[in-house]
């Protein structure tokens, strides 16, 4: 049976080169892109495209089946060989991260967000920096009394 285009695992992604992948989410069809299994359990008709983003109307056309389709277990064989194949991939690729990671944590944790302090008389000359000049505080209008003050007297008196 070709791919049921109308089942709720059915998806199909095309990319801005041109390929389109189709497969079932749940990896059911050994076969894909081109069957689906005919007694396929999880068969579910899509009711809706909920927060879906279509590009076209029509699905890009499947492509050609190859002429063994069907007759043998050879392109089911090669699809499965080619995801072991992957699948190692990722694994190996998982732990040489895993691996630069733990030399990384091996060396210790040398930015702690502060920054180291120099001891008194091992800067270069010039590098420092000109002192901050003190601002002038203004005097408080309305005879001394700052806003604060203000604010507490007339809380005090219920103004």
């Amino acid at each position: 049976m070709p791919m049921r285009q109308d089942c709720k695992f059915f998806e199909s992604r095309t990319y801005a080169n041109g390929d389109t992948v189709r497969k079932c989410d749940l990896d059911l069809a050994p076969e894909a892109p081109w069957r689906c299994p005919t007694d396929c359990q999880a068969y579910t008709r899509r009711m809706a495209d909920v927060n879906w983003a279509h590009g076209t109307l029509v699905t890009p056309e499947t492509p050609p089946e190859p002429k063994s389709l069907g007759e043998d277990d050879s392109i089911a064989a090669l699809l499965d060989a080619a995801e072991d194949i992957i699948n190692d991939a990722v694994a190996g690729t998982i732990a040489d991260l895993e691996e630069e990671r733990r030399k990384r944590d091996k060396r210790g944790v040398r930015r702690s967000g502060k920054r180291k302090r120099s001891m008194p008389g091992s800067q270069k000359s010039g590098t420092q920096k000109p002192a901050k000049k003190s601002r002038k505080q203004k005097p408080p209008k309305n005879g001394g009394e700052s806003f604060g003050d203000r604010m507490r007297r007339r809380y005090r008196e219920g103004q």
